[in-house]
């Protein structure tokens, strides 16, 4: 499998005050089973969908008691020092400085200057998704944000980033591609917004009936935030898991409507 150019999501995982109960909600959710983790890497657990390598989940570490769950997004980096570095020259801040795990590959873990968390990954044995964009595997991000402005400044300084802008007076949004692809958006936070609710990284994972996924999430003690909607790019739904983590669940196959325009 070659390795994701660089800016590309390449993974995603989370870290749960019960792991036990993440693996039960979203093995029933999105079909995944887990492998067993060792203590050795904090009982990180590898989440596979039909066998392949789709996301991960792992226990809060010491310390993190209180903290809510969150899902974060790795970018595929070749050098994960001259990330870091681009990162403080650009007004980002360091969560983790860049840490070598184990043979797996080496990362870092970072907020931008809007508030953002996120993570750079350097590949080793693990070069991250083995499936993407069908049923059960991630599907897209967004940076979403109220500071939109120092995110457009920051990520496209830190990633070889082409932006493009939605041309649209009621939605702030932005399309980062690599190589003329689309691989990842940044989405302006509104009123619609609780002001509790920080910046983060929305991670969609796909599934076959957003209605249905829905059902299942309200069913497994998650909440609905918004949706299910239609759009060019799928029926969507933004939910939480019954631990608070939030994310979007989405239907590729169910499109609606006129591609918006973006310059």
């Amino acid at each position: 499998m070659a390795v994701h150019p660089e800016g590309t999501p390449c993974w995603t995982d989370a870290m749960f005050p019960d792991l036990e109960g993440a693996k039960r909600f979203y093995g029933e959710l999105l079909g995944w089973t887990f492998d067993e983790g060792s203590e050795e890497f904090g009982y990180y657990t590898q989440a596979y969908s039909d066998g392949k390598a789709a996301a991960a989940v792992s226990p809060q570490m010491p310390g993190m008691e209180g903290t809510p769950a969150a899902w974060n997004l790795y970018f595929a980096t070749p050098d994960a020092d001259a990330t870091a570095a681009k990162i403080r020259k650009n007004g980002g801040t360091l969560s983790m400085e860049p840490m070598q795990v184990g043979e797996f590959g080496t990362m870092v873990t970072a907020r931008d200057p809007s508030g953002t968390y996120f993570s750079a990954w350097q590949s080793g044995s693990h070069e991250g998704f083995e499936k993407t964009g069908e049923p059960g595997s991630y599907a897209w991000a967004e940076v979403t944000t109220r500071d939109a402005d120092k995110a457009d400044d920051f990520f496209p300084a830190v990633f070889p980033f082409e932006v493009q802008k939605m041309t649209d007076d009621q939605v702030d949004f932005a399309v980062w591609n690599i190589g003329g692809r689309p691989v990842a958006g940044r989405l302006k936070m509104t009123s619609d917004f609780p002001p509790e609710v920080p910046p983060y990284v929305n991670v969609y994972f796909a599934v076959q009936d957003c209605d249905d996924a829905v059902a299942t999430v309200n069913r497994l003690g998650g909440k609905l935030h918004f949706g299910p909607m239609d759009s060019p790019f799928g029926r969507i739904a933004a939910v939480s898991d019954q631990q608070g983590a939030a994310f979007s669940v989405i239907d590729l196959q169910t499109t609606v409507g006129d591609m918006p325009q973006f310059t």
